[in-house]
């Protein structure tokens, strides 16, 4: 669960300060939750002016770019998830990775 002041984390030799780390986990949930909000909001600004036109072509170029935004709302919302997977997974198999076990404690 995300603290306030996240544990030190220790980096070949280097300690990042829980602070540092802290904010670098609330600028990636930021990231995974706002950008798609917006993305979506946006399609459907357009999508709803296109509505009030009436025009059946703007109707069906801003359907169009409302999925488009939400497919792209989407694969931001997964990617951090799958970049956190594949992080932890190499920092478990491999013990003397330093740089990827330093990623994975500061993103995990």
């Amino acid at each position: 669960m995300f603290t306030l002041v996240s544990p030190d984390a220790i980096c070949g030799g280097i300690t990042i300060p829980g602070s540092i780390v802290s904010i670098i986990n609330m600028v990636i949930l930021v990231i995974q939750i706002a950008i798609p909000i917006i993305l979506i909001i946006m399609g459907m600004l357009d999508l709803g002016k296109a509505v009030m036109a009436g025009k059946e072509d703007e109707i069906k170029k801003n359907q169009t770019l409302f999925f488009k935004r939400v497919i792209a709302a989407v694969m931001v919302f997964l990617i951090i998830a799958v970049v956190k997977l594949v992080f932890g997974v190499l920092a478990d198999a491999s013990g003397d990775n330093t740089a990827v076990d330093c990623i994975s404690k500061i993103i995990g």
